[in-house]
């Protein structure tokens, strides 16, 4: 399924094709992975978007405004049922036990969809890296073919190495190590 273009306008205006491609595969990744979720991953979702809504604070004011009023004896047209409150700390106390378990839930869910969006990006730029690094080199060799100046410039050579991405990781851990060496001695 191909995503239409939408129309230029001027608030919004004509993107590259390259870009645009780019947005309606990245819509329909979303689209596939949204139908590919399981119903319990539904049901967690719905529940934690109800519960972080503005719905849900009316709900609960609501509902333990009401149950207070009625067991402290404001509304004598209906009869008290938990004059000591015990049961509404229990109510409130499983609610919270359901509730952390769901927010943990998406939690993990938006960390491992983080960790492919970061396993993405890391991909996309070692691929450029390595397309920039092919680009200074051929550059540099025809600089040096028409006798250009710039071409001998030491930083060219430098910017032409390889990077090796576990070398760039090893450093930089070596990196922090040193400074909580610095910071704690």
């Amino acid at each position: 399924m191909t995503a239409e273009r939408p129309s230029p306008s001027p608030d919004r205006p004509e993107l590259a094709g390259v870009v645009e491609r780019n947005i309606a595969a990245l819509v329909e990744r979303r689209r596939a992975e949204e139908r590919s979720r399981s119903a319990d991953e539904r049901v967690i979702q719905a529940i934690s978007r109800f519960t972080g809504s503005m719905r849900f604070i009316y709900v609960h004011v609501a509902f333990f405004g009401l149950w207070i009023a009625i067991n402290l004896g404001l509304l004598p047209v209906l009869p008290r049922f938990d004059r000591s409150f015990v049961l509404l700390a229990t109510v409130a106390s499983v609610e919270a036990i359901f509730l952390s378990t769901i927010v943990l839930i998406t939690q993990n869910r938006m960390a491992t969809l983080a960790d492919k969006r970061a396993d993405l990006d890391l991909q996309i730029s070692l691929l450029a890296e390595h397309e920039i690094t092919r680009v200074i080199t051929l550059l540099g060799e025809v600089a040096e073919r028409m006798g250009i100046e710039s071409a001998n410039d030491p930083e060219l050579a430098e910017l032409a190495k390889q990077v090796e991405p576990g070398h760039v990781l090893d450093s930089m851990e070596a990196s922090e190590a040193a400074a909580r060496t610095e910071e704690e001695g």
